[in-house]
């Protein structure tokens, strides 16, 4: 049994739309420096591609946070694999996330981050399946509403493969037959 990728979002779509996030996030923190906490391993992807499109000064920091382990389905269970390496005090902060899905670590997260006393704190995602949720988290910034469909690409995997990919696909599993199935949702 092997892997068969569909294209959800083609990689000019992709392209198009992070530069009119870029657009408008410099136009948002115009006069302002933005501290972008990309979240790995999946929005390192988006990160960059986002921060090349940035005109205003942009500082960096991870933060690795994890409820997958390896598997396709959530545990619910938020662990913070790699913390902060600076402080958000009076920082204008970005959260930049490939996917929110259910919601839940992004619902444990924000509230952790304010915590720390940023002068603002926004999130921005590639990607977004509202048909997923199970808690409610403001998005800011919006690259695609998608269905709740496993996909890939740009950041994101399957245990570890495809996060290359150039655009947004669909991971279908293809039978010996040759007939295929979406896999079962993160």
């Amino acid at each position: 049994m092997g892997e068969k990728i569909s294209v959800l979002i083609p990689e000019e779509k992709v392209n198009e739309r992070i530069q009119e996030l870029g657009d408008q996030i410099s136009r948002d923190y115009a006069g302002k420096q933005v501290h972008l906490i990309c979240i790995l391993k999946g929005g390192a992807f988006f990160a960059c591609e986002l921060a090349k499109r940035l005109t205003i000064p942009v500082s960096v920091d991870f933060m690795q946070v994890s409820s997958y382990e390896n598997g396709t389905k959530s545990s619910g269970i938020v662990r913070i694999k790699k913390d902060l390496d600076e402080s958000l005090e009076n920082k204008e902060v970005l959260i930049v996330e490939d996917i929110i899905d259910t919601g839940n670590t992004l619902y444990y997260l924000i509230p952790l981050l304010r915590q720390r006393l940023p002068r603002s704190l926004r999130l921005c995602a590639l990607l977004n399946k509202p048909d997923r949720r199970e808690k409610e988290v403001e998005i800011s910034y919006l690259g695609f509403d998608i269905p709740d469909e496993f996909v890939v690409g740009y950041g994101l995997d399957y245990a570890q493969k495809y996060r290359n990919l150039p655009y947004i696909g669909v991971v279908e599993l293809e039978d010996e037959d040759g007939s295929g199935e979406s896999l079962p949702e993160k």
